[in-house]
């Protein structure tokens, strides 16, 4: 948090406007103060920011600030009358590379989030996410690298939503009402747990001026595609109002199956209201209630397609989150984060559909609370906190075998269940970070207890140390991450009941326990003078009992299972432009391998999957073991009102293990689909897509902003086959070629 005091010489506050910039953290917004000078600005990420300050009569004034803590930074601004600028300098000027983090953390600023992200309906922060080196987004799940898919967390305004957050199981997050991201690969603070291949903070909250202001954006395309998103937020005093309304519909809201894209459509709808107030220079509150809807189809297959099969799909959320902030003393800040949700999850199935008719209406409702209090001490500064997360699960399936020559003789022809029991998650964390001339160092320990279908708990250290040249430039560090990582309780409990054993007379059925394991990271950042920066990373991962997932019989319901052990290691690199002229931009390169040990440790088999898994012996690739990845993106700035960008995304191509023959593939799949694949060496052929952009300030003036963009997304039109499926993963295949337009109008 920053604190601002805007006066003149005399020391009487001014009513002015200040902006604020970081280049490091791509992050610029301009704000007022109030009548006296005073200005708030809360969720800053440590880093170099330049402070410019005007005022009508005055001349302007600039200071160079470091936020190296959550404790409020208080700073104060002279502005004089004279006809030129004052300048001051506090702490260091690098506004390129932060020589005092420890941790492997991206960030995405508010320039970024309106600069990428394009057109297409619930393009939502997971896509948002996927512009960044080291991330697959797939569609149906995200993607990280260095571990599995439905283990990636994402922050809300500090509250954790630890559940699967892709459009497939719930609900998304749109990208146009965020204000910043920050991605943690490495270096995770203590007081993040339970799901950790990555964890993504979002911070939705609006810094406007004073005064009521807005913002309008329409936007299609391709595929049918329509969205509208529409934000207004007043500031009064020391109160901010911020609501905020969505709406999408699309004819490619999953990746399909197969290339015609068949019953892909889908709608969402988003609501929020957001109320915050400085209740005085020692407190803040915020308020906010948000309500997501999702309705779509799932695409068939070219037989179900055939056959007539229409199957949808419905998830809605409606979350109520409170935050409070109270400074105990200059160097002492509390703060209490309280969250309530209800999620529901539905699927549905026509007569026609084949080879069975899936039903399903899960739902839970979610309490959770989490104290912390940080204490700022000349170099060091301590966090210590608590949460508690209740989460109170109900699961409905029900099912019609309609043809029982795709299963088992022994298979029943109909189920139905229905149960209902708590998650309870507790944890304590305590963590130092430590800043010692060039060295900086971060120490943390958590302490996880999980109690659902098992009773666990478990500590786990975690610690990073930098180093810091200031000759050459260059930033090295290492970091250490021990991981308790709790099982998806996606449909755990019908996959766990003793109901699911007459579904077959060959069954294995094994608790699914906890993951636990290692991260281990290096690297070093390399600036080049202001305007250029390399990054390089090796990192490994070791886990047991490691997560993965499986799909009960044909119905799409996915429920969790685990494996005895994982290893996932690899480099990345990353050269980063920051306005270099007219030019920025990044282009990176990222190298994995993983592999995943039998035997299955935890998890529901049945008929021909138990003599599988059963027989199953040493390791074999896993599901994200994509060798090679390309990403790239740079942007032209033309003149001060038009910028063209481009790009592209390669991958070397993601493992399958088919259980069908070749001839079942091309029936179901089609020719396009298995000339994609090869079968020899059971992975998917490379894919490429080659995007572009056109960003054009149609206005602008104090008062108003208009700019439109126009998008294109795989111009050479690869059919490229995102993953392919088998024992234990789905098909899905990206977008062809296509164009998405965006009008953003703001006040």
């Amino acid at each position: 948090m920053l604190v601002l005091s805007i006066t003149d010489s005399a020391g009487l506050g001014l009513k002015s406007t200040v902006e604020v910039v970081s280049e490091a953290n791509q992050y610029k917004q301009e704000f007022a103060t109030d009548a006296g000078g005073n200005l708030f600005i809360h969720d800053l990420h440590f880093g170099v920011y330049q402070i410019l300050a005007k005022g009508t009569g005055f001349s302007s004034a600039s200071a160079t600030l470091n936020i190296r803590s959550e404790i409020p930074v208080r700073y104060r601004i002279e502005l004089k009358i004279a006809p030129v600028s004052a300048s001051v300098t506090v702490d260091i000027e690098n506004t390129l590379l932060d020589p005092y983090r420890p941790s492997s953390v991206m960030q995405i600023g508010r320039e970024q989030i309106r600069d990428r992200v394009a057109s297409l309906p619930g393009r939502s922060v997971q896509d948002l996410v996927n512009t960044q080196p080291g991330w697959l987004y797939e569609g149906n799940a995200v993607l990280h690298p260095r571990g599995s898919e439905y283990q990636t967390q994402f922050v809300v305004d500090g509250i954790p939503l630890t559940d699967n957050r892709s459009p497939s199981f719930g609900p998304e997050i749109d990208a146009n009402d965020l204000e910043s991201i920050n991605i943690y690969t490495a270096g995770i603070p203590a007081e993040y747990g339970r799901k950790m291949g990555g964890v993504v903070e979002l911070n939705t909250q609006r810094n406007a001026l004073a005064g009521l202001h807005g913002q309008l954006i329409l936007s299609g395309g391709s595929y049918q595609t329509a969205e509208s998103f529409g934000q207004v937020q007043d500031v009064w005093g020391k109160n901010a109002l911020t609501v905020t309304a969505s709406g999408s519909m699309t004819n490619h809201y999953l990746n399909p199956v197969v290339p015609e894209n068949y019953t892909n459509h889908g709608a969402t709808g988003d609501f929020s209201l957001r109320y915050a107030r400085e209740v005085a220079q020692s407190d803040h509150f915020a308020l906010s209630v948000r309500h997501e809807l999702s309705q779509f189809e799932i695409p068939n297959e070219l037989v179900q397609q055939q056959a007539g099969q229409l199957q949808r799909g419905d998830n809605s959320e409606t979350m109520v989150a409170v935050d409070y902030q109270h400074l105990l003393s200059v160097n002492v800040l509390g703060n209490l984060d309280g969250m309530v949700r209800s999620k529901e999850n539905g699927l549905s199935s026509n007569p026609l559909s084949t080879p069975i008719l899936a039903f399903q209406d899960n739902h839970f409702r979610e309490g959770y609370v989490k104290g912390a209090i940080s204490v700022h001490r000349e170099r060091q500064e301590w966090k210590a906190g608590f949460e508690t997360d209740n989460t109170f699960l109900h699961e409905n399936f029900h099912y019609d075998i309609t043809d029982p020559s795709q299963f088992d003789e022994d298979t029943p022809g109909k189920l139905d269940f229905v149960q209902s029991r708590p998650d309870l998650e507790q944890a304590a964390f305590v963590e130092d970070l430590i800043r010692l001339g060039n060295w900086t160092v971060s120490a943390g320990l958590r302490w996880d207890h999980y109690q659902l279908l098992l009773n666990e708990h478990a500590f786990s250290p975690r610690w990073s140390v930098a180093y810091y040249l200031l000759a050459p430039k260059v930033v090295l560090h290492f970091s250490y991450d021990r991981i308790f990582q709790t099982p998806s309780n996606e449909n755990i409990l019908i996959s766990s009941s003793s109901a699911i054993s007459q579904l077959s007379a060959n069954v294995l059925h094994l608790p699914v326990k906890p993951s636990r394991g290692n991260y281990y990271e290096g690297g070093m950042e390399k600036a080049f003078g202001d305007r250029l920066r390399f990054d390089a990373n090796v990192f490994r991962r070791d886990f047991r009992n490691y997560a993965d997932d499986d799909q009960l019989l044909n119905t799409g319901v996915s429920y969790p299972i685990s494996f005895d052990k994982a290893v996932l290691y690899g480099l990345e690199g990353k050269l980063e432009l920051v306005h270099v002229g007219k030019l920025s931009g990044f282009a990176s390169y990222s190298y994995i391998v993983g592999n995943v040990w039998f035997p299955v440790t935890g998890g529901l088999f049945l008929g021909d999957d138990v003599d599988q898994v059963l027989s199953g012996v040493g390791h074999f690739p896993d599901s994200q073991d994509q060798r090679n990845t390309i990403r790239t993106r740079f942007e032209y700035k033309v003149s001060s009102h038009l910028s063209v960008a481009s790009g592209l995304s390669s991958g070397s191509g993601l493992p399958f293990e088919y259980g069908g023959t070749e001839a079942e593939a091309l029936a179901q799949y089609g020719p396009e689909v298995v000339d994609r694949l090869n079968f020899e060496r059971g992975r998917v052929k490379p894919s490429l897509a080659v995007n572009a952009s056109l960003m054009l300030v149609v206005y602008h003036s104090e008062r108003a902003d208009i700019r439109f963009q126009a998008d294109g997304e795989n111009l050479n039109n690869r059919l490229n086959v995102i993953d392919f499926g088998g024992l234990f993963s789905g098909n899905a295949i990206g977008p062809g070629r296509s164009a998405y337009f965006r009008l953003n109008a703001s006040f």
